[in-house]
This record gives C-alpha cells, structure tokens and sequence, in this order.
C-alpha cells in the first residue's frame, strides 16, 4: 500500500546543535551508530538515524503506537481512523496504511508473532490485521459503545480482551468467530490487560478501581482501590508480577499482583505527569527489563521514572500536544511517543 507522510531528524531546545556524525561499522548488514558520538560529544546510545526523530504522517490526533516485537517497526493509531506502520531504523519510512475503522482508534497491539496487529475503534469494533499482506483479517463487533482498549496475550494461545463504554470485558480467540468470555464490569472499561499468565484479565475505568478477572470463575477475584479518577491506561511488567496503572488523578501507581502478596498491594504512587480537561486516555508502559516506566501526559512532556525510586528520569520536551502514549523499545534504549499533535517522536535514552 502507498506510504504517506514525512520522516525527519528532529532536535528540540537543548539538542539544537546535535548532528550524529555517521561513524557505521556493518555488521550482518545492519548499519550500527551505537557509539558514534554528536558534534557536541554526546555519545550515540541507539541504531536510529538521528537521536531523536519525528514522524509526520497522520492526518489526525496520534492515539496509540508499540513497537514490533523485533523492534524493527512501529505501529500507530489515529483519529483519522487509519493505522500506520512505520520502519524504526534509517529514515522511519512510513511503508504501510490500514484502512477499515469508521471512526477514531483508540489503542493497537502487536501479538507475539509480530505479524499481526490488533486495534480498538470508537466505531465500537475489535480488528485484526496482517501486516504482512496489510490487510483486515477479523472484524469483532459484539461491543455496544466504544471500545476503548484491548490487550492481547503475549505468551500462549492467540487470545486478546477488550473493553469498553458499554462496561463489557470481553475475551477473544483468534481462531472463533465470537467473544468466549464476557464480563460484566461495574463502569465503562477505560483500559484492559492481560495477566502474564493468562489466567486473568485486569480492567479499570470511570469507577476509579482496578479489578482482576478470574477467568475460569468469570468473577472479580480482587478488586484495587486507591486512585481517585478514572484509569486510562494499565500494563502488566515483563516478568508479570506487577501492573502499573495511569489515572486522572495525576499518579501513575504500581501495583504487587503476586498471589501472597500483602493487602496493601500498591507498592509505589508515582508523581510529575499531567491530564488535564481533554480526558484524554493516557496509556502507560515498563521498559523490556522493569527498570523504567513511562506516561503519556497532557502537558506535552514525555516522562520516564526510575519504579523503585519513585523518581522523574526524564521530562523530555518537544510535542506541541497532549502525550497520549509513551512506549518503550524491545531491544534498545529508545522511547516512542505519540501525541495531539499529530506527530509521533523517536528518540534514544542516555543509558546504554
């Protein structure tokens, strides 16, 4: 399919003077800049172009985006109803545009094969993509209202859950035709996720909780209070012990979800990001090995935080609108963000 869009190097403020001097060495035909250094003597932490690249291409606000599994692409979701897929490395072409959704969508997913692509609509479906052949291979319209979020599972069977306005959890097998689970929620459903295990779905919205899911009772087998807003978005940590939750209450919490766990279950509050009256829904995500988080926030600052901490990393500078999702690379030290703006950033990390 036709790519659309431009694809620049971007420096904002405090990186005005930074050029990559391109110092690649080839290594199974990959062009590493890892190492080269900046004018400025900034060591070069990533393979990406530049240190920070800006992506242009949406013709509406940038919704939601994730890396590939393998890193090598993104995907980003829009108001103007469409996905892209965009090359991570190079010139961050914009190589592929998915059409099907009615109306805005809301939040996309890579399953663990890294060919295929899930999304949630405004239009109240569920759509499964290849992204090989860049064509819609499941269309799921059980939901009555919006649907908000969707998480599939990353290890095990091809199964994904969803969740909406009409306060609906519902489980999805790629390989049926309908939901194999619905779950009554007690509030519309802002953000869904899949426990790493796969026996429990976590769901959370305008009731201000979290609940998790048993999924062979189909009953609430705990329920999580302590935000004071609604929940916009949840993610399970990489090792599955811990899920971390944003809200509009301006904290972003971590949350112990082991099964002895203490019954104060909320490790860490965590400080610093923004909503705001857009009521965006403001996602949030673990680096691959736990050792960071990060928000979208609606004053147009990128944060990261150290968990155990508590502390801001990194406030970085340079959308023009509410960040609606920050999202970590699988295999290097390099952060996405998407925004109001209409524009996503790329841009690498100073640790190695």
């Amino acid at each position: 399919m036709a790519a659309v869009g431009q694809r620049r190097p971007h420096s904002p403020d405090h990186l005005q003077n930074s050029q990559a001097l391109v110092k690649r060495q080839r290594t199974d035909d990959q062009q590493l800049i890892i190492g080269s250094v900046t004018k400025d003597g900034i060591r070069r932490t990533s393979n990406l172009l530049a240190p920070i690249m800006q992506l242009v291409g949406h013709g509406g606000e940038v919704l939601g985006m994730r890396f590939s599994p393998d890193g090598q692409t993104l995907a980003s979701a829009s108001a103007d109803r469409t996905l892209l897929l965009w090359r991570t490395y190079d010139e961050c072409e914009n190589f592929m545009m998915l059409r099907g959704h009615k109306n805005a969508v809301l939040e996309v997913h890579w399953f663990s094969n890294g060919e295929t692509l899930l999304s949630c609509s405004a239009d109240k479906s569920v759509r499964c993509w290849d992204t090989e052949a860049g064509v819609q291979v499941k269309r799921l319209s059980e939901h009555t209202a919006i649907v908000n979020s969707c998480c599939p599972l990353q290890r095990g069977p091809p199964l994904f859950v969803s969740g909406g306005d009409d306060s609906r959890v519902k489980v999805w097998d790629m390989r049926s035709k309908r939901s194999i689970q619905t779950i009554e929620a007690p509030a519309p459903v802002c953000a869904v996720a899949f426990s790493a295990a796969g026996d429990q779905v976590y769901s959370a919205g305008l009731d201000n909780n979290i609940t998790a899911w048993e999924l062979r009772k189909g009953a609430a087998g705990l329920t999580l209070q302590g935000h004071a807003d609604t929940i916009t978005g949840l993610r399970v940590s990489p090792e599955g012990n811990h899920l971390l939750s944003n809200s509009m209450d301006n904290t972003l919490r971590i949350w112990d979800m082991r099964p002895y766990a203490p019954a104060n279950r909320c490790e860490k509050v965590l400080h610093g990001h923004q909503h705001s009256f857009e009521q965006g829904l403001l996602r949030c995500d673990w680096s691959p090995d736990g050792s960071r988080v990060a928000a979208g926030s609606a004053d147009r600052v990128v944060y990261v935080w150290d968990p155990v901490s508590g502390e801001v990393q990194y406030a970085l500078p340079g959308h023009k609108g509410s960040v609606n999702e920050v999202v970590f690379h699988p295999k290097e030290p390099i952060v996405g963000s998407c925004s109001n703006d209409r524009t996503l950033f790329l841009g690498e990390l100073a640790y190695a």
